[in-house]
């Protein structure tokens, strides 16, 4: 053989061992038990380890490897395959200890003991050779027979299984029966076949996958993914598109005389562009998905692919380029190849109108609930067809088509979004790329994406919804809040004014009325700018908490009962310095209208380790231990007949935020303690 030969023979062999191996593995890693996928696999590694040690012969002159390995290889691989199909023939005969089965077994060991006989009865390599021809012919005759009897024996209905096994086998086992009858004959291989025959033997490889795959009790969970087919199959047509091209090119450079070459160049270069257009043709694309679905599956789709799509297409909505309904769009049209579509979606009085669109005009027009269309869609669920409906109305109840749709170009299809029942929104989508047959697997499949896009938009509606009632429902707590300290701020102006009547003509008690009513009215502009929301959020700072005690003080020094102060200089916290002033100045003002004019209020400002202690004391009316329990800090809870019951609530959240507590201590009649913790800040 010369050195040309002998390297094709060597990568060949290496080609057929890395296939064989990687084939091995991939049958072990999905292997789940069973004799018949046991043997598979053998016979499998023994057409590796077979592949393998013809490369190692092949380099037999360098000293690797003797020439027996070889040639018991070729002994031992078709006597393992043959081990397999004896386990199949076992399988679809029912009988174990049939006589039938009992024979095969036998001849099957006779064939495998005489070649191995011809082997070792041999001394010299020449002799070794002339009989290892005899006995490849035998044992290839006798899995080509084996083969035959499997297939015969196999029920009709599981043939299809099998198919790929018979044909990949079938075919290998003809190659050999034609080099070794040629080799018997004429004493010599051909170098030609036999420099390939690795290879060939490898071609099988995809065929066993297949039957694998098909036939569940060799207890393998093998499955071919439908994007490796598509793209194979893609790249196989390109393959096939190159040759062709090339081919084209070689006839015209050999006939074409002095321009052929350049002739040659320009067909080269356009068959590349015209392949480049192809491949991105988003229609090429679609007809080649269609046509592998429908050919080489026996389903269309790729449920668990779909479906991982799909469900990502939606999550991905939030911060991407489309919004949530365009994304619903996008993915029902990736289902069934359609380019684009429009979904229409009810606006508050209940009208369905289009909202969104991708790929494709918005169009104009109204469906109501109760219109006909939208009724029978919420009612039965179904998939519109519009082909089908021109030509059989009779399936539709015998509803026209709205006006507003037969203006729309290229509408095909109407998928409605039903969540609980109720119909959210529909979509039309737009002629699809290829030709796609609306049948019970597409109908199924958009039904139920169509209500988990449904489920998408309906939480999404939901949401919008809760933030429009929390928008509301910040409105109405602020305008509460702000209501309160008007009630504290109109209690305050009360008690002056009943304070006045003795005191009208006391010049202390005139200036200090004027600074109350003008306190007031500051924090009267104050409130009514917060409401407005015209002024920016304060930022906390260091707030001298001695100071405000000292305001809150004079600010209610006319009111009765008369308040003390025990406070120790300079404590402060970080805080908004406002709406400290107002829970501490709440505190205050309870304790006041809860104490008679005979009783005692006092205000202490003190440091207990790493807090700010506050402490209102008073000896008025009181609060049951249940009522603090379980109603003083809930909102709208109150025991005083002009109280709104959430000043409490506003001090305690707030306390919170700082990073206290608050502690309250009372008893009925006796009085009520109320401490506020709040750790210490240092002045900025």
């Amino acid at each position: 053989m010369d050195s040309s030969l002998s390297d094709i023979r060597f990568w060949s062999a290496c080609l057929a061992t890395v296939v064989f191996g990687c084939l091995a593995l991939y049958l072990w890693l999905g292997w789940r038990g069973g004799k018949l996928g046991a043997r598979l696999i053998a016979a499998v590694l023994a057409s590796g380890v077979w592949a393998a040690l013809a490369a190692l012969d092949e380099s037999r002159h360098v000293g690797l490897l003797p020439l027996w390995p070889a040639l018991l290889a070729e002994v031992l691989r078709p006597a393992i395959w043959g081990f397999f199909l004896v386990g199949l023939l076992e399988v679809v005969s029912d009988a174990r200890q049939s006589s039938g089965v009992r024979s095969v077994r036998r001849v099957a060991s006779g064939v495998v003991l005489v070649s191995l006989a011809m082997v070792v009865v041999s001394d010299q390599v020449v002799g070794l050779t002339r009989w290892m021809h005899y006995a490849g012919l035998l044992l290839s005759v006798w899995l080509l027979v084996l083969l035959e009897q499997v297939y015969r024996n196999y029920p009709e209905s599981a043939r299809w299984g099998i198919k790929p096994l018979a044909l990949g086998l079938g075919c290998v086992q003809c190659f050999d029966i034609y080099l070794f009858a040629e080799a018997a004959l004429l004493g010599k291989p051909d170098p030609d076949v036999m420099a390939v025959r690795t290879a060939v033997h490898a071609l099988m490889a995809p065929l066993l996958v297949m039957a694998a795959t098909r036939s569940r009790d060799w207890t393998f969970r093998i499955t071919v993914s439908r994007q490796l087919v598509f793209h194979s199959t893609a790249l196989a047509a390109s393959g096939v598109y190159l040759l062709m091209i090339a081919a084209v090119g070689y006839y015209v450079r050999w006939f074409g005389g002095t321009w052929g070459g350049a002739l040659q160049t320009a067909l080269m270069f356009g068959g590349l562009m015209l392949l480049a257009l192809v491949a991105v043709s988003g229609s090429f694309r679609a007809k080649l998905r269609v046509w592998v679905g429908k050919h080489l599956f026996a389903l269309r789709y790729d449920y668990r692919e779909s479906w991982l799509k799909f469900t990502q297409a939606l999550s991905g909505a939030q911060g991407g380029e489309n919004t949530l309904e365009q994304s619903i769009i996008g993915a029902l049209c990736e289902l069934v190849e359609s380019p684009g579509g429009v979904i229409w979606m009810p606006d508050g009085d209940g009208v369905f109108r289009p909202r969104a669109k991708l790929n494709y005009p918005l169009g104009e027009g109204e469906e109501p609930r109760d219109a006909p269309l939208a009724a029978f869609m919420a009612a039965q669920g179904w998939i519109v067809n519009l082909e089908e409906w021109r030509s059989r109305p009779g399936l539709y109840h015998g509803i026209t088509v709205p006006g507003w749709l037969s203006s729309l170009q290229d509408a095909w299809l109407i998928v409605p979004l039903i969540s609980g029942g109720e119909m959210l929104a529909f979509v039309v989508l737009s002629t699809a790329r290829a030709s796609v047959e609306v049948n019970w697997e597409v109908l199924d499949l958009l039904k139920t994406a169509g209500g988990q896009a449904a489920s998408y938009l309906g939480r999404a509606q939901a949401i919008a919804a809760l933030l429009e009632a929390q928008k509301f429902d910040s409105f109405n707590r602020m305008s509460a809040f702000v209501v309160h300290d008007l009630k504290n701020l109109v209690a305050q102006l009360s008690l002056l004014l009943k304070n006045a009547a003795r005191h009208k003509d006391n010049p202390e008690f005139q200036a200090d009325m004027l600074l109350t009513v003008e306190n007031v009215a500051e924090r009267m502009r104050g409130l009514m700018t917060q409401l407005q929301n015209k002024e920016p959020i304060e930022q906390k700072r260091w707030v001298d908490v001695s100071e405000l005690c000292d305001r809150l003080v004079s600010e209610r020094s006319l009111l009765r009962p008369q308040l003390t102060l025990t406070a120790e200089p300079e404590l402060g916290v970080l805080a908004h310095a406002e709406r400290l002033h107002r829970i501490f100045g709440h505190v205050v003002q309870n304790a006041i209208e809860a104490t008679p004019e005979h009783g005692k209020v006092s205000v202490s400002l003190s440091r207990e380790e790493d807090f700010l202690r506050f402490e209102v004391a008073d000896t008025g009316c009181g609060m049951s231990a249940e009522f603090v329990r379980e109603r003083l800090f809930r909102p709208f809870q109150t025991t005083k007949h002009s109280g709104m019951g959430i000043g409490a609530y506003e001090v305690r959240q707030y306390v919170v935020e700082l990073g206290g507590r608050v502690e309250v201590t009372s008893e009925v009649g006796q009085g009520t303690s109320v401490v506020i913790l709040i750790p210490l800040g240092r002045r900025g």
